[in-house]
């Protein structure tokens, strides 16, 4: 017997959700019991060994010494995506990392079901990639190259806030007019959606759908731009060169904060450029101290301590980032006032995108009956109150933020494949 499935593989965690007897959906236990896994793997170079979601995070942390690979959707469409990354002997292109993390989350969900996954319907953001179709279409062909490779045989594809609003609609009375706001590890998508209980059995639902749109902004975008104006300084970012003719280079603090650039900076001719950058710097000594960071490859643990103080800040006014590099210390206070400063652009686009979904529907806010809010962003309080005040009136619904996109794709799976 083979099986259909929906498949949400995130830039932050994924999940793999499935419709059964029930007729209900359900997402598969994929990792000690757990529906999410985080999108991470780690290449262990000890133990030539490969691990996957939290174990892969656990290695990296207990300092194994490895290659962590994370945010791999942010590739997809991008010139990074030919890029090759070296693993002890071999070099390997992202398409196929992809595709071992995919291929894993197969073989967990089908030892879990007791059956073969051979048809997906797979998460998509309503642009890889902005303002480029061109790359968008390629961003997508990528990631059903991955899948397919993997054994799918028959591949569909669905708009992520599409999937939400599906499994939104699950718990409707009445009809309602819903802007599904998906705020994800990679990317923000908003679609205009009817949703009600007498739609939900309707085969084509093109006609509820009123309007998408996206922008690629999303968590690891808030995590690098968090970095860049609080924890960056402390490594000397926005400093100058002891003659005072320039400022340092910014091209190697916008990789340490970026999950998927850091890899780039563990080779031999950047550290010979970060040499040459703190002889000449002013503030030598905060230079170093990025030099030795870089040396002893804790760029991602830096970035997942700047990512723990953004969470943090969704409860708290301030929060201490602590994080020691050999016998010194980066420290710095970080207050919730300061995350919204860094995020400001990045909010006013997402609430310009908003705007364009409304112009495409022609509609105005007052319209909207129902905010869903959907992925773990949506957390953030400069967005989420900005999002709020934009549809004061509309009813806010919080969805499981990191399970309702995989819930909406195994409907929509089940829809399309009928197993």
């Amino acid at each position: 017997m083979t099986l259909a499935c929906g498949l949400d593989f995130g830039t932050s965690n994924s999940t793999l959700g499935r419709v059964g007897a029930t007729g209900q959906p359900q997402l598969v236990p994929l990792e000690a019991g757990q529906a999410t896994i985080p999108s991470v793997l780690f290449f262990g170079f000890e133990d030539d060994q490969l691990y996957f979601g939290r174990e892969a995070v656990a290695e990296y942390v207990t300092g194994a010494d490895g290659r962590l690979m994370r945010s791999l959707k942010s590739v997809l469409g991008t010139a990074l995506f030919g890029d090759t990354t070296r693993v002890k002997a071999r070099r390997l292109g992202f398409g196929e990392i992809i595709g071992l993390f995919v291929g894993e989350l197969k073989r967990r969900a089908e030892a879990e079901l007791g059956a073969e996954l051979t048809r997906a319907v797979v998460g998509r953001p309503v642009q890889f990639v902005d303002d480029d179709p061109a790359a968008d279409r390629q961003a997508q062909d990528q990631l059903e190259a991955a899948v397919k490779a993997q054994g799918f045989a028959e591949i569909a594809f669905q708009f992520e806030p599409i999937a939400a609003a599906l499994d939104y609609e699950r718990q409707v009375s009445t009809e309602r007019l819903a802007l599904i706001v998906d705020l994800g590890g990679g990317t923000s998508d908003f679609s205009l959606v009817r949703v009600s209980p007498e739609r939900a059995g309707r085969p084509d639902r093109s006609d509820d759908i009123l309007s998408t749109a996206g922008v690629h902004i999303g968590g690891t975008d808030f995590d690098r731009l968090l970095s860049m104006a609080q924890v960056m300084p402390e490594l000397g970012l926005g400093s100058k060169t002891r003659d005072g003719k320039r400022h340092l280079p910014v091209a190697p603090y916008y990789d340490l904060s970026t999950w998927h650039r850091i890899n780039r900076l563990y080779d031999a001719q950047a550290l010979r450029d970060l040499r040459s950058t703190m002889r000449e710097a002013v503030e030598a000594e905060r230079v170093e101290t990025m030099m030795m960071l870089v040396e002893d490859r804790l760029g991602h643990r830096l970035i997942g301590a700047v990512e723990a103080a953004k969470i943090a800040l969704s409860d708290s006014a301030t929060t201490d980032l602590t994080f020691p590099v050999r016998d010194r210390q980066i420290h710095t206070e970080i207050t919730a006032a300061q995350l919204g400063e860094a995020l400001e652009a990045s909010v006013a686009k997402l609430e310009e995108t908003i705007a364009e979904t409304l112009r495409r529907a022609g509609l105005g806010s007052d319209a909207v009956d129902s905010l869903i809010l959907t992925g773990g962003s949506t957390l953030v309080p400069a967005v989420s109150t900005r999002l709020r005040a934009l549809f004061p009136a509309a009813e806010v619904i919080r969805t499981d933020v990191l399970g309702s996109v995989g819930l909406g794709l195994a409907l929509e799976s089940r829809r399309i494949f009928g197993a």
